[in-house]
């Protein structure tokens, strides 16, 4: 299996000015490579390929002598993620590749092969580089693939190194309704569960919005461009920082311990994109950030040989009644409890909801995917 582990780096100051040349070349090809392909295709109706871009590169390196001082396979690595972009592009996944700006202070280069990892001495060596100090808190074995360093908008340097450990994934176990949990998605409750657990939202962004309005009145008031108005930007963008690392910090905790704990869990598919054009919930609906949580829910299953069933978008796991099957359409958003007029019974919104997603997922025909096994095997 393949695992990625992400280092803190501390470079020293000449080695900052060469990560910056790095990122300078990898953003100039870039470019260069998507004008070239804009070009191809508007004069012969045709695209142009990553090979033949990395042909054309020998050349281009003669006309700017100064990309020689940059590794050459990570330059080859921007043509790569050209590459990749007008994939996601014609799968409708992403918008057209756009240029990169220098402006962007989140920038990146990939070290496809060549790099050494010392953890005795906690160092990296990467090539026309050098050794840089980095904090190895985790070590691995495996067979090394890309690794890929990044400068984050606090100017702090990672690394993050794709490590194939040669290991099969865990082989699938079948499963049964007692196995199963169901996952239902909110904003005042994280998420609850068909057992009747309910996980509190954090709020990240709420808990800082009062520091955030106040820190960018103040970058307003300054000079564009200014030694203060820099100053005052790294404030804002270390908030921010702040934000997403208490938001990434309570997802992988939250996912791990959800998927050590059951064998099956069965969640129901959001239509997020939609649901944040209504501008009275559009900032809860980023904050409680769904999308990047089920992200970590699918790739731990296949970690740890776990399955997770995901429900297609209609399903309505809210209007039914879990013990009877009763349909009550006259439920509003703001009714947290109903009683069923069928059978009688008190339900909380969304333990019910979360109880009729276990049990729509264990029907193949309600299923859009399935990750961690290729067929559905009850017990």
């Amino acid at each position: 299996m393949f695992r990625a582990y992400k280092y803190r780096m501390y470079p020293k100051r000449e080695q900052k000015d060469i990560f910056t040349k790095f990122f300078g070349a990898i953003r100039f090809v870039y470019n260069w490579g998507l004008e070239q392909k804009i070009r191809t295709y508007k004069e012969n109706d045709k695209a142009i390929s990553r090979f033949a871009l990395n042909n054309e590169l020998v050349t281009l390196k003669k006309e700017n002598t100064w990309l020689n001082e940059v590794y050459s396979q990570s330059l080859q690595g921007a043509t790569l993620n050209l590459e990749d972009a007008f994939k996601r592009f014609y799968r409708k996944q992403n918008d057209f590749p756009g240029f990169k700006s220098k402006k962007n202070r989140v920038q990146s280069f990939n070290v496809p092969q060549h790099y050494k990892v010392d953890f005795d001495n906690n160092m990296i060596r990467l090539p026309k580089i050098g050794w840089v100090k980095t904090k190895l808190h985790r070590t691995f074995k495996g067979k090394l693939k890309t690794a890929t360093v990044s400068m984050t908008n606090t100017d702090k340097y990672y690394i993050s190194i794709l490590v194939d450990d040669g290991e099969e994934p865990p082989v699938k176990m079948g499963f049964s309704k007692g196995t199963t949990i169901g996952l239902d998605m909110g904003l005042t409750q994280f998420l609850t569960t068909s057992d009747g657990v309910k996980v509190d939202n954090p709020r990240p962004l709420k808990q800082q919005l009062k520091r955030l309005k106040c820190e960018q009145r103040k970058l307003s008031r300054k000079e564009r461009g200014s030694n203060n108005w820099n100053k005052q930007k790294l404030k804002i963008s270390k908030i921010h920082e702040r934000i997403c690392n208490v938001r990434e910090d309570f997802q992988h905790k939250l996912s791990k311990s959800i998927v050590c704990e059951n064998q099956v869990i069965a969640i129901e598919k959001l239509n997020i994109k939609g649901m944040i054009r209504n501008h009275y919930l559009a900032q809860s609906i980023s904050d409680v950030g769904w999308s990047s949580f089920m992200k970590k829910l699918k790739y731990k299953c296949e970690w740890y040989g776990k399955t997770l069933l995901q429900l297609g978008l209609f399903e309505p796991s809210t209007k039914i009644c879990s013990n009877c099957g009763y349909h009550n359409n006259g439920i509003k958003l703001h009714q947290r409890e109903w009683i069923c007029p069928n059978c009688e019974k008190r339900h909380d919104r969304d333990i019910n909801a979360a109880v009729n997603i276990r049990d729509f997922a264990l029907d193949k025909q309600n299923l859009i995917s399935t990750v961690g096994t290729t067929e559905i095997k009850l017990l």
